[in-house]
């Protein structure tokens, strides 16, 4: 396994050992004690699935002060991921970045709690598994828009299909500091 700092603290992109041959491949996708070796956490309150199609946007979605940390990873197809940091006093605030996740590619986004996250589906299809440190709480989720021009994302595609909440996300220099999580 490899994993990779990236630019944004705390966010680590992590490369399984993968094993092929000729029958297909098998690799860990998740090893407590290797993970926390990383900075991850031992435990996850949940897992989740979500299914796209082509052109699809999910996010910026971020809870608080329910905050979840996820461990993202593509089960099939392919997606440009996004981490934002968006923690009041941090010296990365408003900073992102994204990496492409597929199945092919076998990489995982760690996203640490303190980051919104949001992925674009740029193959015909994705399914996509994200481990989470806390549980859902929808009185606790807020959107950002994912065009937000103070973030100013570069995503790979210009006409996503987006949910009616997506569509109503707030610009992060619109969110009022006690919305937001604290370096």
């Amino acid at each position: 396994m490899k994993a990779t700092n990236t630019s944004l603290p705390g966010v680590i992109l992590i490369e399984p050992a993968v094993f092929s041959d000729n029958r297909g491949f098998f690799f860990e996708n998740w090893n407590k004690s290797r993970y926390e070796d990383l900075g991850l956490p031992g435990e996850f309150a949940q897992d989740n699935i979500s299914f796209s199609n082509q052109g699809v946007l999910r996010g910026l979605h971020f809870q608080h002060p329910l905050t979840q940390g996820k461990l993202v990873s593509v089960l099939e197809g392919e997606i440009f991921d996004v981490a934002v940091d968006i923690r009041i006093g941090s010296p990365s605030f408003g900073k992102w970045v994204g990496f492409n996740l597929s199945s092919l590619n076998h990489h995982q986004l760690w996203i640490p709690a303190g980051f919104a996250h949001g992925f674009c589906v740029i193959s015909s299809k994705a399914l996509v598994s994200y481990k989470s440190s806390a549980y859902y709480s929808q009185k606790n989720e807020s959107t950002i828009i994912w065009n937000d021009p103070f973030i100013n994302i570069k995503w790979p595609i210009s006409n996503p299909i987006l949910s009616d909440k997506d569509l109503k996300g707030t610009s992060l220099s619109d969110l009022p500091e006690p919305k937001l999580p604290a370096f």
